[in-house]
């Protein structure tokens, strides 16, 4: 319609995605100042200026057993936005993350004649490659985080970019270890073991007593150890304060939130596998990844083929090289937990090698990334 504001979509699932799409929509505001932003966003993008039609909080589901669980709801949900952003006709929808959701979506729209971008590429490195080729269907650009994946993509004739990671940008390429320790009044030095068990209930029911066991045999050979666990929510902190109950676990400490400065404090990171193990890499601290999903994602993970890697932490998946522990499933008991993490509190000269091989990585991982996206967005518009 002549005369009428820009209209751009997003639709962004969990808090990773309300952080993406955040950085990305605030960018394309300096750009479009007089474009309409709606769909679906957290509080992040709200405050940016999203309209909200729903809250990416609907969307915050993980793993197959639980994605069956919700897939009435979510299916509902799919259709009415569908309807509603067909009606709305923006000139380009964003789909950021929550790929089950946003990849269907995007294809309708794509078959309607609306542009379609997908922020970011989902592990095409980890799981089948042809999965690169289906998302081509539902996306006209897709805007990579990592510098493997576009080369996936162009085997299939897909127009995907790399914008480096919004997370690189984030964290200084020397984080300050004694001014993280004193944010968190973390005094006298004392040795600090960082646990993160996740961000979603699911995980830290899963992983949390897993977890907490593997700390307390630390304490039996560490002298003074600080536990420190950042709680991402009040849910979280009281499944993790109710996890502690009956507990041998002492000096353990609770925060709301400051994930990244008791990542920065510790001397170790024992956490859940995902974004966290990027942000402990960023961090440049040594860490030992666990994880364990649902028995029944698993077997169907397993009967399906769906893996293509043997690795699945992003450090060792970036450095091409298995540079720090990681322990799934089975092999994720507090036996080998720990005995992996008494690995890097007793080998300096290992911690001391860890060291260039995180500021590499870092170093490829910076690109302004939101700016980057944004560019790649409006360069899509222009067409």
């Amino acid at each position: 319609m002549a005369g009428r504001r820009l209209r751009i979509a997003l639709v962004a699932g969990e808090a990773s995605g309300d952080l993406l799409g955040a950085g990305l929509l605030e960018e394309l505001k300096q750009r479009f100042p007089d474009a309409e932003f709606a769909g679906i966003g957290g509080p992040r993008m709200q405050a940016a200026g999203l309209e909200a039609w729903h809250d990416s909080s609907e969307l915050a589901v993980m793993g197959l057993a639980e994605v069956l669980r919700h897939l009435p709801r979510l299916l509902r949900l799919r259709r009415r936005l569908s309807r509603r952003l067909l009606d709305w006709r923006p000139d380009v929808f964003i789909g950021i993350d929550a790929p089950d959701f946003n990849l269907g979506l995007e294809r309708r729209l794509k078959q309607a004649g609306i542009r379609t971008v997908h922020y970011a590429s989902p592990s095409v490195w980890a799981w089948r490659e042809g999965r690169a080729a289906k998302i081509g269907r539902s996306a006209d650009l897709v805007l990579c985080l990592f510098p493997m994946e576009p080369p996936i993509y162009a085997r299939h004739g897909v127009d995907a970019r790399f914008v480096g990671h919004p997370l690189a940008d984030a964290f200084p390429a020397h984080p300050d270890r004694a001014a993280a320790r004193e944010r968190l009044g973390l005094h006298d030095d004392p040795p600090v073991l960082a646990v993160l068990p996740g961000s979603r209930l699911g995980e830290i029911r899963r992983l949390w007593p897993v977890f907490i066991e593997a700390a307390r045999l630390l304490t039996l050979g560490v002298p003074g150890l600080i536990v420190a666990v950042p709680a991402a929510d009040a849910a979280c902190r009281a499944a993790i304060e109710q996890g502690l109950d009956g507990s041998q676990l002492a000096n353990v400490a609770i925060y709301d939130g400051q994930a990244h400065d008791i990542m920065v404090a510790s001397d170790v990171v024992l956490l859940a596998s995902g974004t966290a193990a990027l942000e402990a890499m960023l961090a440049k601290r040594p860490m030992v990844v666990g994880y364990r999903i649902s028995a029944l994602t698993y077997r169907l993970v397993m009967w399906l083929g769906m893996m293509r890697t043997s690795r699945y932490s992003l450090p060792n998946v970036l450095a091409n090289e298995p540079i720090v522990p990681e322990l799934m499933q089975h092999d994720c008991t507090p036996e080998n937990l720990a005995s992996a993490v008494m690995g890097w509190f007793g080998d300096p000269d290992a911690r001391a090698a860890l060291l260039p091989r995180y500021e590499h990585i870092h170093a490829k991982l910076r690109g302004n990334a939101s700016a980057s996206a944004a560019e790649a967005v409006a360069g899509l518009l222009a067409k």
